[in-house]
């Protein structure tokens, strides 16, 4: 999930994939290829298959830890838009810079997306937080 805030730079999917690592459905694949290839005379030792069960507890720990603060970004976006109703915004644009004051909020996929009214009455519409550089 790629979140942004105001000025934010915004890290694309596939980095967050690649530092996700292994996932626990990946881990039980490893643990379960290991008891069945094992050696019957000389079976896991006890303490190593409780080392890789807490492993595998720590990650389902931390994923759901990973789950709880995307939701919490999202609420925080969602807050940090909602306060720019009403307020001059100076935008970056593919033009340059833009002034004008926001006047309504769309969410797309969780994400706020800002409509700003340009003083000469112009409307620039989709626009994320991470193209706000400034707020007056």
């Amino acid at each position: 999930m790629s979140l942004e805030s105001i000025g934010a730079v915004i890290e694309n999917q596939s980095m967050a994939t690649e530092r996700a690592g292994l996932a626990q459905e990946d881990f039980l694949q490893v643990l379960l290829t290991q008891l069945t290839f094992q050696d019957p005379l000389e079976p896991l030792d006890n303490s190593e298959f409780l080392a890789q069960f807490a492993q595998l507890t720590n990650l389902a720990q931390t994923q759901q830890q990973n789950e709880r603060l995307d939701a919490l970004l999202t609420f925080q976006s969602s807050t940090q838009a909602v306060g720019l109703i009403g307020r001059t915004v100076e935008v970056q644009t593919e033009a340059g810079v833009s002034v004008g004051d926001v006047t309504t909020i769309t969410f797309q996929n969780n994400s706020p997306l800002l409509t700003i009214q340009e003083a000469d009455g112009g409307f620039i519409t989709n626009v994320s937080l991470g193209q706000i550089s400034v707020v007056r």
